[in-house]
């Protein structure tokens, strides 16, 4: 599947929505919020769908 950077993801396997914040190949690094905490991690692509949920800013 083809991501751009602000598109809405979750893993395949669940967890929260997170926001692409850049790809590179087959590396998509996504950013989400657990509270007040900014996390951030790279994926696989593969691993990732496209989500309908949106993502909270603070």
């Amino acid at each position: 599947m083809n991501f751009q950077v602000g598109d809405i993801v979750q893993l395949r396997s669940g967890g929260p929505n997170m926001t692409i914040e850049s790809c590179e190949g087959d590396d998509v690094r996504c950013v989400w919020f657990d509270g007040n905490s900014r996390e951030m991690a790279l994926f696989v692509g593969a691993t990732l769908v496209k989500s309908e949920g949106t993502v909270g800013y603070l």
